[in-house]
């Protein structure tokens, strides 16, 4: 009875990791999953660990049949959008449920990669890389 509960909830989250931006949306349905309108499968290339790494949230509560996914994503590559997608399924199941926070907190799925790449300084050639010094 508590899963045909959950089910009737949909949400949207914003996951980030790096410079990848994943908006989620989960909506009842049978655990599709669809990235930039293609399906998940194909958009990891035929990769079925990035796929169920991407759904580990709902795998922890058992609830990955009950829910289908819309993300739209972009930035990074594969990796980074997939733990943003990861990140964003985890923030909408503990907006729908508070309790569920500390499991997915303790598992470490609640946790954003905020490490970006540094701006490049004027007079260096990279953000720190300065041409070699001469002293004579």
């Amino acid at each position: 009875m508590a899963q045909n509960n959950e089910a009737q909830k949909n949400g949207i989250a914003i996951g980030r990791r790096k410079s990848a931006t994943a908006r989620v949306r989960l909506i009842a349905g049978t655990g599709q999953i669809k990235i930039n309108k293609i399906l998940g499968l194909e958009y990891f290339h035929n990769s079925s660990e990035s796929l169920e790494s991407c759904r580990l949230p709902l795998h922890v509560f058992g609830l990955a049949d009950t829910y289908d996914i819309e993300v739209q994503t972009h930035g990074g590559g594969l990796e980074g959008q997939l733990k943003a997608i990861r990140l964003g399924i985890a923030r909408v199941l503990a907006h729908f449920d508070n309790s569920k926070r500390p499991k997915l907190k303790s598992l470490g799925l609640l946790q954003r990669d905020s490490r970006i790449k540094e701006r490049k300084k004027y007079g260096l050639k990279k953000a720190r890389k300065a041409s070699q010094y001469s002293k004579r």
